[in-house]
């Protein structure tokens, strides 16, 4: 009975190693941070791409659509940030996983898949092809999608959701945040720029909002038998946790956090041509996105309820 116990416990960390792995991190992360998505930009041919490509993986996977229009949530919206009044057409793309028991109750895993498209005049590199932002947590976003559809360990309903618009104003997770019901999601876990080892060393990373719920001790304690460690916000006067699609949803009360690793006060590549996926740590990613699979785990499988978020 101890040794078919103790296989149990092992499973979910057997599925871990054989599900996530480098080459198909570096796969994801290489396809979408490609000069043939001209930067991801919402409302461009390249974004566009990009959502095929996601949906094509969610549809391999075998999650559900959100809709009946399928993976996408369609809207449109005025680019603020434009010097003229410009009308976009952009989608959420959003993916589900029924849970086996808590069907009502949601858990959002998130990342946005946009960025900021092409420099219009200039020589050389002109693509702005956002590998670390934010195609390491699309990667991410695909990865656990994957992974929780094999394991199976998901009693509540699992929402994989790519923002769009986010380099806009998180537009996509505003309009996302407009749709639901705030009280049926129990947590929202975002994923933004894991590519750069962490300010705090290897294997590693850190939390934005950390003491706004019990949300990040939560996964602390789920890692306490691992070699992964999770950190607060190191950056404060840079107020992260407002700046990521989480904030939409921590907004509406639900304790949404987002998990990164890059050194903000040191990323050379930040919102610029240079970040290409050649610049990034693809064993950082995968570690990372291993230890978001199993620190979430409690919340996933229902043992765990993160408390409301403090603004």
């Amino acid at each position: 009975m101890k040794k078919f116990l103790f296989v149990i416990l092992l499973f979910p960390y057997v599925i871990v190693a054989q599900t996530i792995n480098e080459k198909i991190v570096k796969q994801h992360i290489y396809i979408l941070s490609n000069d043939s998505m001209k930067g991801r930009k919402a409302g461009t041919e390249g974004i566009e791409k990009a959502a095929k490509y996601i949906e094509n993986e969610f549809k391999r996977i075998g999650l559900k659509g959100f809709n009946n229009k399928g993976f996408r949530q369609e809207f449109e919206f005025v680019n603020t940030l434009s010097s003229s009044y410009e009308l976009i057409s952009s989608s959420n793309i959003i993916g589900v996983l029924d849970g086996t028991e808590m069907k009502n109750e949601y858990i959002v895993i998130s990342a946005h898949y946009d960025h900021l498209g092409k420099k219009d005049v200039g020589d050389g590199d002109l693509i702005f092809n956002g590998a670390n932002d934010n195609a390491s947590g699309v990667a991410a976003l695909l990865m656990l999608a994957e992974y929780f559809k094999k394991t199976n360990i998901n009693k509540r309903t699992l929402l994989f959701v790519a923002f769009t618009a986010e380099e806009m104003g998180l537009v996509g997770s505003n309009y996302f945040g407009e749709t639901i019901s705030p009280n049926s999601i129990i947590a929202g876990i975002n994923i933004e720029m894991i590519g750069k080892e962490s300010p705090f060393g290897p294997n590693s990373a850190w939390l934005t909002g950390f003491e706004r719920s019990n949300f990040g001790p939560i996964i602390q304690k789920n890692l306490s038998g691992s070699n992964y460690k999770l950190y607060p916000d190191p950056y404060k006067n840079y107020r992260l946790f407002f700046r990521s699609d989480n904030a939409s949803l921590a907004r509406l009360g639900i304790p949404a956090h987002t998990f990164s690793t890059s050194p903000m006060d040191k990323d050379l590549d930040y919102h610029k041509v240079t970040d290409e996926a050649n610049t990034l740590n693809i064993e950082t990613i995968t570690q990372t996105i291993k230890a978001i699979a199993i620190g979430t785990e409690s919340i996933i499988n229902g043992k765990d309820t993160p408390t409301r978020i403090k603004l």
